[in-house]
């Protein structure tokens, strides 16, 4: 019961898809005994939504908190018992707070004539307000004449309307990852199904770079999933080239005239970047001024000589900036430190902290590749076992899954250290592992999504 009890209160917090595995045990069966009214209403609800979900509901239960809060015990306890499909959301335009929305049809007679407080009927919804603006704010915007859903709007639709699921405007992404979104331009709108196995939320679905794609679905890459992560291992984000991690940071001048202006990163050296294959890692440093060392390992293959170029062309910035480079002359297990062609760099404060650097890598038959961190080098046996553990202290992770941007984290550790946007949700935040898959390609607005979430059982 208590297990149970704390499942409901989860409904207050801001929710994405993690919040739907608190809430619900058995929701697949139950949508599939149960016939299912289509939701018009819906169409006319995501112009102007910024997140949105759909439950599945168990009558054996009581009516959770966001129930009885906007229609009061007596109300919500009644329609809670006929229904099998609800949604909560939250509007572009409003103050945070959650509306809530079920099937017109499933309100009793006598509350059609006189609408429960803050509410107002939206073709087969019924639709309830946090408050009396939120209401009438809603109100005057559903009143604007609107285009039919279409594309991509129109898929999310559905599945909002036949399975558990979620939906996020630009708006509603924005204010769960707060200062990230710039790095998740292509995921700008979109929508995941949700289903339980086990301990793992699985996920799956489609987003858009940009609000209103009108286009089609497109099939997915598909990878056999990664193992989890290491102990040591707090993130992993891998993919064929750097440019959607980076587009929406270089898109912005403000960015790009500083890089050009301190560091001589112009736009010849930005279209190197934007192409070069990654792996991008946040190791748990136990010990030390940092809670945490990020390394960067860059597939930069024929283009060695001109990565060289621009890590060179960092240095008199960086010695201006009262860095040292204090670049040892030991040899690094898995290849050379640096050479006169490829130099490598060790920068530290002038207290001695090492603060960040790079070096050059190659293995045996392989590419060349280049390791930037921040932090201390994460060189050293161990650092070198585990990455080869895991595959990725090859270049095979450059060149599996291309187009396939693949993300691992520990959200429960991550959230721990004050490292994980802090309006996800709390679901999300104590889940052990997190794994997406985006087939994020340049120039083609639409990516394909599927990933888990897990948590660890309870002892």
């Amino acid at each position: 019961m208590a297990r149970t009890k704390r499942a409901w209160q989860s409904l207050e917090l801001r929710a994405t898809a993690g919040s739907v595995a608190a809430l619900v045990l058995l929701p697949a069966i139950v949508l599939l005994l149960i016939p299912r009214p289509r939701a018009q209403g819906l169409e006319r609800l995501l112009g102007q939504v910024a997140l949105i979900q759909s439950f599945p509901s168990q009558g054996r239960l009581s009516a959770p908190p966001l129930w009885q809060q906007r229609l009061g015990p007596s109300l919500a306890g009644k329609v809670w018992n006929r229904q099998h499909l609800w949604w909560q959301f939250w509007a572009e335009n409003g103050d945070g707070a959650a509306y809530l929305a079920f099937p017109w049809a499933l309100l009793p007679e006598p509350y059609r004539q006189a609408l429960p407080p803050n509410s107002l009927r939206v073709d087969d919804l019924l639709v309830v307000a946090p408050d009396p603006l939120s209401q009438r704010l809603l109100r005057d915007e559903l009143q604007l004449k609107q285009r039919q859903g279409q594309g991509l709007l129109q898929r999310c639709r559905q599945r909002l309307e036949q399975e558990q699921a979620v939906y996020w405007s630009p708006a509603g992404l924005g204010a769960l990852v707060g200062p990230v979104a710039p790095l998740l331009q292509h995921v700008q709108q979109g929508c995941l199904s949700l289903s339980l196995r086990r301990d793992s939320l699985l996920l799956s679905g489609e987003a858009s770079a940009t609000q209103g794609y009108l286009g089609g679905p497109q099939a997915g890459e598909t990878e056999p999933p990664l193992a989890p992560l290491g102990p040591s291992v707090l993130l992993e984000l891998r993919g064929p080239e750097l440019d959607p991690l980076l587009e929406g940071l270089l898109s912005r001048q403000l960015i790009r005239d500083p890089l050009a202006a301190r560091y001589g990163i112009a736009q010849p050296q930005l279209a190197l970047i934007r192409q070069t294959p990654f792996l991008l890692r946040l190791n748990r440093l136990p010990k030390g001024p940092f809670q945490a060392g990020l390394e960067l390992r860059l597939a930069v293959g024929s283009n060695q000589r001109q990565w060289a170029a621009l890590l060179q062309g960092l240095r008199p910035a960086l010695i201006a900036q009262g860095m040292v480079d204090g670049t040892p002359s030991l040899q690094s297990p898995t290849g050379a430190v640096g050479s006169a062609k490829f130099p490598a760099a060790q920068w530290s404060r002038d207290d001695g902290q090492v603060v960040g650097g790079w070096r050059w890598l190659r293995e045996p038959g392989g590419a060349p590749q280049v390791l930037l961190f921040l932090g201390p080098d994460p060189s050293g046996p161990k650092a070198d076992a585990g990455l080869k553990a895991d595959g990725a202290a090859k270049t095979d992770w450059a060149q599996a899954g291309k187009g396939l941007v693949r993300l691992r984290l520990r959200p429960n550790e991550l959230a721990g250290l004050g490292l994980l946007p802090p309006d996800l949700p709390k679901p999300v935040q104590m889940a052990s592992q997190l794994a997406i898959n985006a087939s994020i390609k340049r120039r083609e607005p639409l990516s394909q999504l599927g990933g888990s979430l897990h948590w660890e059982r309870s002892r």
